[in-house]
């Protein structure tokens, strides 16, 4: 009996070797999928709701703050995509943009992800005031970045499938644009941490690079990284932090925002990574591009990255 014993307490005790000195697996991103939303702030709410309600044909749910009164108003593009408007802007000079989102499937999954990788991220991700499981880091810019999670029982899912007009002129946003001081560095988080593809890149001239496009690694959407962008005013800064709405083709888009009232600054024109575009402006100067999918001219600077391949 002692022997057997003796050869008990010994396999426990290799067993348990064995186990201390195999290291548990690193956590692995999770997808992301696409843009989430984009967070602006507004002077005039009223203002902004004819802009983003009436000119963009937009409808929104609402949600408040837990003492009472308006936090922001959801202006939903599709079951996936929304523009937060938040009635805070006091001071014209301060930032338009409070932050932008992507959707992930697992946003536990990619706390931890991101935690193994160095990235400060909370203790714990837990639902919001809208019930989605949501967290809020920074990039090296010290922009604020929202991964968020749909949930059941959530206040988007119980909208989905419903306030998504026909009129509206847009149902996908294509891309958030953030300025970016440091490439390397933004290219070090994006890329190499979260796993966004270079897309395309250009400029204003053909031996410069102003704009760099990364798609997420998991879907169609991008981020633009507004480079050479040196002590903006606020006007400036709206042009910079920006989203661009997808159309299938622009003059319908450019006819229907003339239509309710809205003349843009420009008439619609082929940018340099041969897309049609056309800026709207909304009351406080943030710019929103509306974009045709595909370009029709050769783009600048550089080919697009072909889907499911990956970039340098």
């Amino acid at each position: 009996m002692r022997y057997c014993w003796a050869a008990f307490v010994w396999l426990v005790a290799v067993v348990a070797a064995a186990t201390a000195q195999t290291p548990s697996p690193a956590p692995q991103r999770p997808p992301i999928i696409g843009i989430a939303h984009i967070g602006l702030r507004v002077s005039d709410l009223a203002a902004a709701d004819n802009f983003y309600g009436h000119v963009l044909g937009f409808d929104h749910f609402s949600l408040d703050k837990p003492t009472g009164g308006l936090m922001l108003n959801y202006y939903k593009v599709n079951d996936h995509q929304y523009i937060e408007i938040y009635p805070t802007l006091a001071n014209l000079n301060d930032d338009r943009m409070t932050h932008f989102a992507f959707e992930t499937t697992n946003i536990q999954q990619l706390r931890d992800y991101l935690d193994a990788k160095g990235v400060k991220v909370p203790p714990a991700v837990k639902p919001g005031l809208d019930k989605n499981i949501s967290m809020m880091i920074k990039d090296p810019e010290g922009h604020d970045i929202e991964f968020v999670q749909y949930m059941p029982g959530s206040l988007h899912s119980s909208h989905f499938g419903k306030l998504m007009p026909v009129g509206r002129v847009s149902q996908h946003m294509i891309h958030v644009g953030v300025t970016i001081h440091d490439r390397d560095a933004a290219d070090r988080f994006y890329r190499d941490i979260l796993g966004f593809q270079l897309m395309w890149y250009g400029g204003r001239t053909d031996t410069e690079t102003d704009w760099v496009d990364m798609r997420v690694p998991d879907g169609t959407d991008w981020l633009e990284y507004m480079l050479n962008v040196h002590n903006p005013s606020p006007k400036q800064l709206g042009v910079m932090h920006h989203l661009a709405l997808g159309v299938p083709s622009i003059q319908p888009a450019y006819q229907t925002v003339l239509s309710r009232g809205y003349t843009p600054p420009q008439p619609p024109k082929v940018g340099r990574d041969g897309k049609w575009q056309l800026n709207l402006y909304d009351p406080n100067d943030t710019r929103v591009e509306l974009m045709e999918f595909k370009p029709v001219q050769t783009p600048c600077c550089s080919s697009y990255l072909a889907p499911g391949r990956r970039g340098n």
